[in-house]
């Protein structure tokens, strides 16, 4: 969340500066009058509405090129159509949301969030589409560190080998799943919610009894959890 939000905040002009293929851009109020352009959108007024689907199409397509080295293998033309799938659903995201904005940036830059975090998920579902779930530990060696002088490796074999033992005796089927998945694994979280039939604030909540479950045995112990099971 945060690199796209550092994303967002860096590339604004960049985003405005994405062709668009809708032309000639419908009349609305002016870009700098978002209480017109706003109450427009309310009215569902269909200009102020193509407008809005234009920007969110060039924040999509700005998301989806920033990633596009890390999708090789997806054909440009996908790209494209998830681009638009993005933009589509972010549209209706902001129109259910109008009353959130509170005027805090421009209301484009806040529009452009919801079109990016669409992109971004639509682009790691795609990325992982076809993949086999791991919800087992692929290995251990993610949560540890190399290079350490003897003492510090003893400590940490010691802690994950108390992490592995917590996980396996603590924790329910379900929570271990996630954990493991999330945590060790590294399966976006929206690829998991969508592969499991669940939503993201339940695998949160999930996550965050898991690792309660997890820092308590750990602390009984003797032990810290200081690895990337540790809270965000």
């Amino acid at each position: 969340m945060s690199a796209t939000a550092g994303a967002l905040t860096a590339s604004v002009a960049d985003i405005e500066a994405v062709p668009s293929r809708i032309e000639p851009r419908p009349p609305t109020a002016a870009a700098g009058d978002d209480s017109a352009w706003i109450a427009a959108l309310r009215r569902r007024d269909g200009a102020a509405i193509v407008r809005l689907h234009e920007l969110l199409v060039r924040a999509a397509r700005f998301e989806v090129s920033r990633r596009r080295a890390s999708l090789a293998f997806v054909r440009g033309e996908e790209l494209d159509d998830l681009a638009e799938q993005a933009a589509d659903d972010a549209l209706v995201a902001v129109l259910n949301k109008l009353d959130d904005f509170r005027g805090a940036s421009r209301f484009t830059t806040w529009v452009y969030k919801f079109a990016l975090l669409e992109a971004a998920v639509k682009l790691r579902k795609r990325a992982w589409q076809g993949r086999e779930i791991p919800l087992e530990p692929e290995s251990w060696e993610l949560l540890s560190s190399s290079a350490q002088a003897p003492e510090a490796e003893a400590e940490q074999s010691e802690l994950l080998e108390a992490v592995q033992t917590g996980i396996a005796e603590t924790l329910t089927p379900h929570q271990r799943r996630v954990l493991v998945a999330l945590a060790v694994n590294g399966v976006p979280i929206d690829v998991l919610a969508d592969r499991l039939g669940t939503t993201r604030g339940a695998l949160y909540k999930t996550l965050h009894d898991a690792r309660r479950k997890l820092r308590g045995h750990l602390r009984d112990s003797g032990l810290a959890l200081e690895s990337g099971l540790e809270e965000d």
